[in-house]
């Protein structure tokens, strides 16, 4: 794959992910920055599903605290987002601490919630692991309720697979 993707648009949202991971999996397959990755991956997910958000949020070092990490914004698409998260803040913060993925079918019920877009009406946020620890979330929000379920899940979870390969 270059720089196109081949997905039916009559496809069901389960059949486009099956034909959405082999090519991201292709796509990444040649290239080892992280970050050029993830932005291709930004892109072809928003293509695909017309999510309203979607994007990734590094763990990283505070500079000012020592020794305190949080969520650092990465490659998304989107209206701008929230910069910097901490950990058990919000959905994202939230998922790193409990190291599993999150579907919230409400934002508005979600106790701690961080309302970068008052558009954001569900969300499901999916961590990627190195070494038995978080180092990247994938965070993907829709204007519409109760937009993601276990399919979504399954499938972001094995798209977090396919880059954590990329990271070991």
């Amino acid at each position: 794959m270059a720089e196109h993707l081949h997905i039916a648009a009559s496809a069901g949202k389960k059949e486009r992910y099956e034909i959405l991971l082999p090519q991201i999996e292709s796509l990444v397959s040649g290239e080892k920055d992280l970050i050029a990755n993830l932005a291709n991956i930004t892109a072809a997910l928003k293509q695909t599903f017309d999510f309203f958000w979607v994007g990734f949020y590094q763990v990283k070092e505070n500079i000012v605290l020592a020794g305190r990490q949080e969520l650092v914004l990465g490659p998304f698409q989107g209206p701008i987002a929230c910069t910097r998260i901490g950990f058990g803040k919000g959905v994202c913060g939230t998922s790193w601490k409990e190291a599993k993925t999150i579907i919230v079918p409400n934002v508005d019920e979600f106790p701690g919630h961080i309302a970068c877009s008052s558009n954001s009406k569900s969300e499901i946020v999916v961590p990627g692991f190195t070494n038995k620890k978080v180092f990247l979330l994938l965070d993907v929000d829709s204007d519409r309720q109760n937009d993601f379920d276990q399919t979504d899940a399954e499938n972001l979870e094995k798209l977090m697979r396919i880059i954590e390969k990329l990271t070991n």
